[in-house]
């Protein structure tokens, strides 16, 4: 039980960084401008791919339970803390290109 819960951490908080470390829409899409809205985008798609996974791990150790939107909104909030590594170093630490005035 111990290591299901070690590996969902460390899972989620990869998982939370990702879609700030490539400039590719999912690792594989080429986009022109991956903007922050395609980075939110990423973050809801991994964000319920981990908690398919939490619900797969739960399932073979007990009755999965069932959870109210406060459970979701709470571990949505903790995935987001999650991702703030990736996040300051996508927007705030790398050298954004000079644009020339039109």
């Amino acid at each position: 039980m111990q290591e299901s819960v070690i590996l969902l951490t460390v899972v989620a908080c990869i998982a939370a960084n990702l879609p700030f470390v490539s400039r590719r829409l999912f690792g594989v899409l080429r986009v022109k401008d991956k903007h922050f809205g395609w980075e939110a985008l990423e973050l809801v798609v991994l964000y319920l791919a981990v908690g398919g996974l939490a619900r797969v791990l739960e399932a073979q150790h007990m009755p999965v339970h069932a959870q109210n939107w406060q459970f979701y909104v709470t571990t949505f909030a903790l995935f987001v803390v999650f991702a703030f590594p990736g996040f300051v170093a996508r927007h705030f630490w790398r050298a954004h290109p000079v644009r020339k005035a039109a």
